[in-house]
């Protein structure tokens, strides 16, 4: 089987996750700057076998989207130009930041590192994958 790739969409920085081989486990894999992000896919992709990629769809608390959206359906845009063959699915983020950070004070990652925000986006688009994973 192939990895299945989650993005947590920033306007500076985008976590970056992946499922196991199995598809089974999802872990934080990086961070990249959002304007490096298409041309970091593209190596990834290279070296790996992605068969869906998995976007955070950012929403208020009444559901109607968030002011990043615009700029993620400007990317998924240039996404699916640049990667015909692979899918991509959104999952509702809402909450992920605060999960990931109470994520952090639970594993006891020190204050100095809990303040560090690619970390926050890392395990962000961790949760989002995670999620994704227990919905199908």
């Amino acid at each position: 089987m192939a990895r299945i790739l989650a993005i947590d969409y920033g306007s500076k920085r985008c976590g970056i996750a992946v499922t196991d081989d199995l598809q089974i486990i999802a872990s934080g894999l990086t961070t990249v700057a959002n304007h490096e992000l298409l041309s970091w896919l593209q190596k990834y992709v290279k070296e790996e076998e992605v068969v869906l990629f998995v976007v955070g769809e950012p929403k208020r608390m009444h559901g109607e989207a968030s002011q990043i959206e615009d700029a993620i359906k400007g990317f998924l845009i240039k996404l699916t130009t640049q990667f015909p063959d692979i899918p991509v699915k959104r999952v509702d983020e809402r909450f992920t930041s605060k999960m990931a950070f109470d994520t952090m004070l639970a594993s006891g990652i020190s204050k100095k590192k809990r303040q560090n925000k690619a970390l926050v986006d890392q395990i962000s688009a961790t949760i989002i994958l995670q999620s994704y994973l227990e919905s199908i």
